[in-house]
């Protein structure tokens, strides 16, 4: 009997893959690597810069502010799990993956995006504290109790991404071995399984659920408590700050669950929805937030954007005074 082929079943099961981005460009393929590098760069850039800044500076050294950074940290790694290999395929065409690869990026992708869910959640109870109980914000938020949430949201993320991991592994894989997909997404692998992949899909749609609906109700819920005390008690500057602040947060957390709730519409539209689409849904929920969270901040946050500015006349100042 050849290698591969299962006693019981006789189907071949594919153990090496292709991944193909955006099947429906191929003359013009290579020049989709420069939006795609370019938004790369800007990622790179505008995150890595404000993590220094909040490193460097010890004005920033709050949990509000490691929190930010923390996110930040979760912006680059999401991109990274799968640009770079993008690249590769759209430039040399290095779009082969084995199955543990495939296996590997995918838990790497839903666990750094579990991450940024949880992230945004324990922004939403540090500014609670901070509105709700401010005379014993530095006595709660300590830094053990930080490293133990980020303990716990690590052990949580990774409880709950490893069955579906698993599940995928024992599928069979006889349709195809052509991923039209970019990276490895759940449900791109799962069409070119054989039999029921129920198991699977539900798994996957448990994930996606706990990391949008679960985790965004609570987050809605903890900034309706925030909002309605600062308008209750808070009174001048201080509510102003407090508003501000607030709501900074509900606009990042906005924009990474709305792209998340797109990305998975899109992607359980079977049949209406082209595979260039999905691809383009799937980039945009990755990219958009990524790109947009150190502006968003950069603007928004006084504290922040002080630290820019004096950033930009330190470089300034040696080349005015020459």
């Amino acid at each position: 009997m050849e290698p591969g082929i299962s006693n019981q079943s006789l189907i071949l099961s594919y153990t090496d893959f292709i991944l193909l981005g955006f099947p429906g460009i191929s003359r013009w393929r290579p020049l989709l690597a420069i939006p795609f590098f370019s938004v790369y760069l800007v990622i790179l850039i505008g995150n890595s810069l404000i993590i220094c800044l909040i490193c460097v500076k010890k004005s920033l050294h709050s949990p509000m502010y490691l929190l930010i950074s923390v996110l930040f940290a979760i912006n680059i790694s999401s991109i990274t799990t799968m640009l770079p290999k993008f690249l590769l395929e759209l430039l040399f065409h290095l779009n082969q993956i084995s199955l543990s690869g495939c296996l590997l990026q995918m838990f790497f992708i839903y666990f750094i995006t579990c991450c940024e869910s949880t992230v945004l959640l324990l922004m939403s109870l540090d500014r609670y504290v901070a509105i709700c109980r401010p005379l014993r914000y530095h006595n709660i938020m300590t830094k053990s109790l930080l490293t133990w949430l980020i303990v716990i949201v690590i052990s949580r993320n990774f409880i709950f991404i490893c069955p579906l991991i698993v599940l995928v592994s024992m599928v069979q894989f006889c349709k195809s071995n052509l991923i039209l997909n970019f990276m490895c997404e759940n449900m791109a692998l799962l069409s070119l399984g054989c039999g029921d992949t129920t198991k699977p899909q539900i798994a996957g749609l448990i994930v996606r659920i706990i990391a949008t609906v679960l985790d965004g109700s609570l987050l809605l819920i903890s900034y309706s408590t925030i909002l309605y005390t600062a308008m209750k008690t808070a009174t001048g500057k201080s509510r102003h700050k407090a508003l501000n602040t607030c709501g900074t947060h509900l606009l990042v957390a906005m924009v990474v669950y709305l792209c998340a709730l797109a990305s998975t519409l899109v992607q359980r539209m079977e049949t209406t929805i082209s595979a260039d689409v999905k691809n383009l849904f799937i980039a945009l929920y990755l990219i958009i937030p990524a790109t947009l969270n150190p502006f968003i901040y950069g603007f928004r946050v006084s504290e922040i954007r002080k630290s820019l500015v004096e950033y930009w006349r330190e470089k300034k100042n040696p080349f005015s005074s020459s």
